[in-house]
């Protein structure tokens, strides 16, 4: 809701309008700054209003053609536009947290409370049947896209990864595809490890493909899928896809911090999506730089391939869902993907794993800032700035945003309520 202040009125009157349409919409009130009529004086006595019985609202007051008002007004636009399409959203989580990470867990009363968002558990044997139901001309038509795309770059071995065990990956990625629709999920997570990467096939091209905007279908929408099932990162990403305008979002671990570089190499088998190896919307630019490999026996005894290539230089925000005593805060910080000489870039790449994909970072803050603030070992990210939009979301649900670096400012509501409520 935007409430246009551009002349007084009389505040009483907005009772009939918010209880009609319900109290539980993110309120913006818009005002002009014009002298002749007391627009800010409207905005100021009506919004003061709504916050005396606890409602959240948000003020802009400028030039409406003022590029900088409009930037504004756009931006708490898309955040609450993020807020209002998730709230009622089911998450379909396929299998539970894995591996006993507790930090994955959906937390259903915080996450309802806030967000609005509820979960469907579903075991992966359900997928492992559903695979066998996927028609064989479309897993082939999968297989072919993917072999013109990357030629010898899919490194057969005769053994973990070979056309067949590649072929079930592109059958997992169509059940889930299946799944999703039939049972109405907006966003998913599967576990994988271990039942999956032990005796069925890794999920990682599967996950790739679920948050590409593209397949050999054509142009799709990027379907938010989380690696091992992490439920607090699934909405991350959900929240990080709206609040870009519908931006592929990228999930990995954080693995390992070069003090010389003051670098970060965020690496995790799977859930890159291969949009980040060029921030393209052609598939065949970006596939020039991902090389499928046979997956590590040690860890993935099932075989499939890996997907690798390193993150293309530019701006991201990196953003995490983490819980305190019940309560959802979310941890923002802007980061710059570095592009690296091949050199140095192989050389990195190989104290963690080569055949994973990798994103070198810098954050805009403090290698200890961020390790004691951080909540998990999952971190996610998207293109571009969106730090503005992703406080202003966090403000309209009522959860903490902890921006780290020199940026650090209070909440709004904070700074009126010390539990903003």
């Amino acid at each position: 809701i935007i409430l246009l202040y551009y002349i007084w009125n009389y505040p009483y009157l907005v009772w009939p309008f918010i209880n009609m349409v319900g109290r539980d919409k993110p309120i913006l009130s818009l005002s002009n700054n014009e002298g002749a009529y007391p627009g800010n004086v409207g905005l100021l006595a009506t919004d003061g209003a709504l916050r005396q019985i606890g409602i959240r609202t948000h003020r802009i007051i400028g030039d409406i053609e003022d590029p900088k008002v409009q930037e504004r007004v756009v931006n708490w636009i898309m955040a609450a536009e993020a807020y209002a399409s998730m709230r009622g959203q089911v998450y379909g989580m396929y299998g539970g947290h894995s591996m006993g990470m507790e930090t994955g867990y959906f937390h259903l009363i915080a996450l309802q409370k806030a967000l609005g968002i509820t979960v469907y558990q579903i075991d992966q044997l359900w997928l492992v049947e559903k695979m066998k139901e996927v028609p064989e001309e479309e897993v082939e038509k999968g297989f072919r896209w993917l072999t013109e795309m990357l030629g010898d770059r899919i490194r057969y071995d005769g053994r973990m990864l070979t056309p067949e065990t590649l072929k079930k990956q592109i059958r997992l990625y169509l059940a889930m595809k299946a799944v999703n629709e039939e049972y109405g999920f907006d966003f998913c997570g599967i576990k994988g490890q271990r039942e999956m990467s032990e005796y069925v096939c890794i999920t990682d091209v599967a996950e790739m493909l679920m948050n590409d905007p593209y397949d050999w279908n054509g142009a799709k929408e990027p379907f938010i899928c989380s690696t091992e099932a992490d439920s607090l990162a699934a909405v991350t990403m959900q929240v990080l896809k709206y609040i870009s305008g519908g931006l592929p979002v990228l999930f990995a671990d954080v693995r390992l911090y070069h003090p010389d570089k003051d670098l970060w190499d965020f690496c995790n088998s799977g859930n890159h999506s291969s949009w980040y190896a060029m921030r393209s919307d052609d598939p065949r630019e970006n596939f020039k730089k991902v090389t499928l490999h046979p997956a590590l026996e040690l860890y993935f005894r099932a075989g499939g391939a890996s997907v690798e290539f390193d993150a293309a230089p530019g701006e991201m925000t990196f953003a995490r869902i983490g819980i305190w005593d019940d309560k959802l805060y979310m941890v923002i910080v802007r980061g710059m993907v570095q592009d690296l000489p091949e050199e140095e870039r192989r050389r990195l790449a190989a104290m963690t794993n080569p055949t994973w994909p990798h994103a070198f970072v810098k954050l805009d803050c403090s290698f200890d800032e961020f390790v004691s603030v951080f909540p998990c070992n999952h971190i996610l990210g998207v293109a571009g700035d969106h730090v503005d939009k992703l406080v202003t979301y966090c403000e309209i649900a009522g959860i903490e945003p902890i921006i780290l670096g020199e940026e650090r400012r209070p909440p709004l509501w904070d700074r009126i309520h010390k539990h903003g409520k």
